[in-house]
């Protein structure tokens, strides 16, 4: 489909829909070998499309408890202790019983001693700087004290849907962004970046914002100053009209999930940063003209400049006819220290530029970082880095292990094992000859790049979740691009609405080794529907299985959480976006159980736990907003008039405003033990 198509599509509801349709167009042309094709060999793809899988191969991919159920008196025990909650989907949030679920954060919501108090009605950029941003995705907690009752709360914050932020503009890509003044694209840009706020527990177990914490802030696009480093900082296509050195940027944006580090700094992974740039120059179809432009090649690779924000039409630096070379300084892993709000944010080029979706970190068996990172694109890949050096004790030592190390790229091999592929300059056909000058130019082109070494093209590689002991889980959310019969089939299943989730086991339980072992951990959607394909075991509930994983986390003890982002294909599933419980272990293994869920037209983000195990945050985003058209007795696009749900507040004067909840046990305790 064309731009102009797919802004006149009447099941288009929104900005956010259309970007996500638009970019259901892979911009990788290199399919021939795709994680599908492997699986599909390795198993015997027609069984796998049919979703009848004989024992022996479903035993391969799923484990004994997969293949068959276990006898109601010998059926496996959960390791997560909680009554299920039902599955639905409307207009609040709901938690299983036995847990309260607190609304913490608020978009709006003062951060700051002299932040103003929110008035929705009369918005500033300068205000907006001072309150917590909009669309909190990725959530991470820095504790302050030895039992963990203070901390310092990392947010994203990835995008913005002013249709239901403004009061009177309604959809703006519909209409050239013709109401989008000046003011109002400042006021998005204050509300994109990050938030750190400090957090404390009170003494009846209640989490509340700390207002003058002293390490509050805001990190935006607009104003936060940041530098570069790594092998492209200083490189030639950095270089700006406002930046002649190539090493200075101002600010982040879309920044999706990210992580911590051990040494306790941020990593804010920037996603569809392709969506802010803009051009003048238009095809017949209006889709941008990228002809002859000296970045052609990687533009057409990244997808720049998608124009999905109109941000270019009055910041020269997102307009790609004034800054052609602006675009290579995002999409970058961003290092923050939330200790020290005086610190410059870095991004660490040395982890290679992509539509990151997250940068969870972990430690090798000899004390190497090591991050592993999605790119989130239907037939992108999955990476991973390794550093050179080990993790120390002293933090300010521990910022080159971001700089000095591997970064590598995934292939899955039919016998069920994974190759990662190093991406350095002068390795294999990474090379002058084939546009790569120097290692710069291998970490601006990270795509085309890993195009090169042949790496397998996934199915939307979102969130990865590494554990201890040399397991790691890719999360891959959906590929709907695949047809039946079509030679680049993944998932294993054509037309893949749900994804699944692959588990990685590196080989001598060593993050930082080369190669290892993967099998399927589940193939999401419903399993009662044959032609699905999808595989969990027998014990998981109506209310448990689920369709496109997004973001996972690892609790106290070691167990695997999943939330969803199913976008404007709820309808699909019937289903709100949640978080699920999801058993690796023993018979269990493959059981879901849903434990909270979204209200209507929110996507589930964070999930992230304190160590003690006994607070969970969740983030949910642009609540009311996907998928409108479909909801029942509803059934129109949603806006700041009209929303299809005032979640959080239930305010009539107010709209769906994204927010942070805190869950904790009734009476205290770790949750689901």
């Amino acid at each position: 489909m064309t731009r102009r198509e797919i802004l006149n599509d009447p099941a288009i509801g929104n900005k956010a829909e259309a970007f996500e349709a638009f970019d259901d167009i892979p911009t990788n042309a290199n399919l021939s070998r795709t994680i599908g094709d492997v699986i599909n060999a390795r198993y015997g793809r027609r069984d796998i499309l049919r979703g009848m899988l004989g024992v022996s191969a479903t035993t391969a991919l799923f484990g004994t408890a997969a293949a068959i159920a276990p006898s109601k008196a010998n059926a496996a025990t959960s390791r997560y202790v909680f009554d299920e909650l039902a599955w639905g989907n409307d207009e609040t949030h709901h938690v299983a019983p036995g847990y309260d679920a607190q609304i913490l954060l608020r978009w709006g919501d003062p951060i700051t001693a002299n932040a103003p108090e929110f008035d929705v009605m009369n918005q500033t950029a300068a205000a907006q700087l001072q309150q917590f941003g909009y669309n909190n995705d990725y959530v991470g907690f820095v504790p302050l004290n030895e039992d963990g009752s203070r901390g310092l709360l990392c947010v994203n914050h990835e995008y913005t849907n002013e249709e239901v932020m403004f009061p009177g503009l309604g959809r703006q890509d519909k209409v050239d962004f013709k109401g989008m003044t000046p003011e109002l694209i400042d006021i998005e840009m204050a509300a994109h970046g990050g938030s750190v706020v400090e957090i404390a527990r009170d003494e009846v177990g209640k989490w509340q914002v700390v207002r003058d914490g002293k390490m509050n802030r805001r990190i935006t696009p607009l104003d936060t100053a940041m530098t570069l480093s790594g092998p492209a900082a200083g490189h030639a296509r950095m270089k700006t009209n406002d930046d002649p050195s190539g090493t200075h940027v101002i600010g982040t944006l879309n920044n999706c999930a990210g992580g911590l580090t051990p040494w306790g700094t941020w990593l804010m992974a920037e996603e569809n940063f392709h969506g802010y740039f803009w051009t003048d120059k238009l095809d017949a179809d209006g889709n941008p003209d990228i002809s002859g432009a000296a970045e052609e090649k990687s533009w057409d690779r990244y997808g720049v400049p998608g124009m999905w924000y109109a941000w270019g039409q009055k910041h020269d630096r997102f307009n790609v006819d004034a800054e052609p070379n602006m675009p290579n300084k995002f999409g970058w892993v961003v290092e923050v220290d939330p200790m020290d709000p005086t610190s410059t944010p870095v991004k660490r080029t040395a982890l290679g530029r992509f539509r990151h979706e997250g940068a969870e970190t972990t430690v090798s068996k000899d004390g190497k970082l090591v991050v592993y990172m999605g790119d989130d694109n239907r037939f992108d890949y999955q990476y991973k880095y390794v550093s050179e050096g080990t993790v120390s004790d002293d933090p300010a030592a521990n910022g080159a292990l971001l700089d000095e190390g591997t970064l590598y790229v995934a292939r899955f091999e039919e016998d069920g094992t994974i190759n990662w592929l190093p991406l350095v300059h002068g390795a294999g056909p990474l090379t002058a000859e084939n546009g790569f000058n120097d290692q710069g130019d291998v970490m601006i082109d990270t795509r085309l790049a890993a195009d090169l070494l042949g790496a397998t093209p996934m199915d939307r590689p979102e969130d990865a979740q590494p554990r201890g002991d040399g397991t790691a889980y890719i999360l891959l959310t959906n590929n709907t691009k695949r047809k039946e019969g079509d030679t680049n089939a993944a998932n294993p299943r054509p037309d893949s609405s749900f994804g699944h989730i692959i588990e990685i086991k590196e080989a001598d339980a060593d993050h930082a080794a080369t190669s290892g072992t993967w099998s399927i951990l589940v193939q999401c959607g419903d399993p009662k529907v044959a032609e699905v394909g999808a595989q969990w075991n027998p014990e998981t509930s109506e209310n448990g299985w689920f369709g496109s994983p997004d973001n996972a986390a690892m609790d106290a003890d070691g167990r695997l959480w999943i939330s969803t982002d199913q976008g404007s294909s709820w309808g699909k599933t019937g289903k709100s976006d949640g978080l699920y419980a999801l058993e690796t272990e023993g018979e269990a293994r493959g059981t879901s159980k849903l434990f909270f869920r979204c209200p209507v037209g929110g996507e589930m983000c964070g999930p992230y736990f304190t160590e003690d195990g006994e607070t969970l945050f969740v983030a949910v985003q642009h609540p009311g907003t996907d998928g409108t058209k479909d909801i029942p007795g509803f059934e129109r696009e949603s806006t700041f008039e009209d929303p299809a749900t005032r979640w959080p507040d239930f305010d009539p004067k107010m709209p769906p405003r994204p927010a942070v909840v805190v869950i904790t046990k009734e009476g205290g305790g770790k949750i689901a033990v």
